[in-house]
């Protein structure tokens, strides 16, 4: 990816505009997994291509699984992107080595079916990826029976000492520092001997929708879940059935487009947003509307109306954290303070979210504090600068939305938008209008 500074455009007049986006990252690649442990064809429509999903996809064509473009006119959505076909194997094929850039999704989700293959997987990826934490997920594999090697640093690389099926039971983690870990064992768990019974002992589990997500995606395959005990998840074991679905359009993406809104004035309308979701990006409903700005949900979509003027506000982001970056940029344009709460673990994502996000406000005038578990944010004139973004794409769709209203501030590598969201500045520049 290029590292070229990208120079935030302002938002000269108000906003009209319609902003489509692709599938949501979180869903495609869980669709992915599922449908490598099936047991017949899959058909995935409207999938994210994006560099996570692609990760995920070359991953599994690796592990033997056939995924195929379904690329007739007739199979293609309307902004040209093909549905996935996903055929599985009989089994896994091991013997093979896996990139998981800096996907949290690939390098949590396929270790815990890697078990399941015929031979050793290893697993890597980039710089960052070898600190964010993996430990707990091994200890997991490992107290249901498999064989992981991770040179005793609890982080990657690892290996995956597939032996083609895996006992299962009944394990304990904690899963304070990511829910992946969970939905990691969840997803694969139908496929293991005895299937798996998931428990957590520890502080409240971040991000909990996305278990929730876990949960009904397996569902739909017909995998039988009881999660009916607070922080136990019971999968039975069973086959896993094909799936033919629409991936919903992807609500935590959608968030710096419906931000900018509030920033510029005028109106911002996604289509497609669900009338009921897992997803946590779905939260942006109520931020945006505490905020200042007017949120409407019809069949249409969403729709997001601002006059320019921000308010504060105070919320705990514990369910929806990835969604840190852009309420704190919106805070910063704030006319009042802000508190965003619950979200220490954010320090283990792409990056150190908080620190990222206190240095770079601080570095254009900001004034920030970083809290045990937040930031708070206090009225400030900002001016133009550099805003690092760390590799990390939700970093940089923080600094375009602080470019809308602040002069001079250029993005470093823009570029890492395309972890999950392709051409973010071509769908940026064509919000704010003709000529950008």
């Amino acid at each position: 990816m290029s590292a070229e500074d990208w120079v935030a455009p302002l938002a000269e007049d108000p906003l009209d505009a319609t902003v489509t986006l692709p599938g949501s990252k979180s869903l495609t690649n869980r669709y992915l997994v599922l449908s490598a442990l099936a047991c017949e064809r899959s058909r995935l429509r409207a999938p994210l291509r994006s560099r996570d999903t692609l990760l995920m996809a070359d991953a599994l064509r690796r592990l033997g699984v056939g995924i195929d473009d379904l690329t007739s006119e007739t199979d293609q959505w309307p902004d040209g992107v093909a549905d996935w076909l996903v055929t599985p194997p009989e089994r896994l094929t091991g013997h093979v080595a896996v990139d998981c850039g800096l996907a949290g999704t690939v390098m949590r989700f396929l270790p815990a079916a890697a078990v399941l293959a015929d031979g050793p997987v290893r697993f890597d990826g980039d710089p960052n990826a070898r600190v964010r934490p993996m430990g707990t997920l091994v200890d997991a594999l490992r107290d249901l029976g498999g064989r992981i090697d991770d040179g005793g640093t609890g982080h990657l690389p690892l290996t995956v000492e597939g032996t083609g099926g895996l006992r299962g039971g009944d394990v304990t983690l904690d899963a304070s520092a990511s829910s992946q870990f969970i939905s990691a064992l969840l997803l694969a768990g139908a496929r293991y001997d005895a299937g798996v019974t998931v428990r957590h002992a520890g502080p409240p589990v971040p991000s909990e929708p996305h278990v929730l997500m876990t949960v009904e995606t397996l569902r739909d395959t017909g995998v039988v879940v009881d999660d009916s005990e607070p922080n136990t998840w019971r999968v039975e074991p069973s086959e896993v059935n094909g799936l033919d679905v629409v991936v919903e359009p992807d609500l935590s993406n959608a968030g710096p487009f419906l931000a900018a809104a509030l920033v510029a004035g005028g109106t911002v309308r996604v289509p497609g947003w669900p009338q009921h979701t897992t997803q946590a990006g779905d939260a942006m409903r109520e931020i945006l509307d505490a905020m200042g700005g007017e949120v409407r949900l019809d069949r249409a979509g969403l729709t997001v109306i601002g006059s320019g003027e921000l308010v504060g506000i105070d919320i705990d982001l514990h369910d929806a954290a990835e969604l840190t970056p852009t309420v704190a940029a919106l805070a910063a344009l704030a006319s009042t303070p802000s508190s965003i709460r619950g979200v220490a673990h954010i320090r283990g994502h792409e990056t150190d979210r908080l620190a990222a996000l206190r240095t770079e406000l601080a570095a254009l005038g900001g004034r920030v504090t970083e809290t045990e578990d937040g930031l708070r944010i206090m009225p400030a004139a900002l001016h133009g600068g550099r805003f690092h973004s760390y590799e990390d794409h939700r970093m940089a769709t923080a600094g375009a939305i602080l470019g809308l209203r602040v002069p001079g501030i250029t993005v470093e590598d823009i570029a890492t938008t395309g972890k999950t969201l392709p051409d973010f500045v071509g769908l940026w520049d064509r919000m704010l209008g003709p000529g950008r």
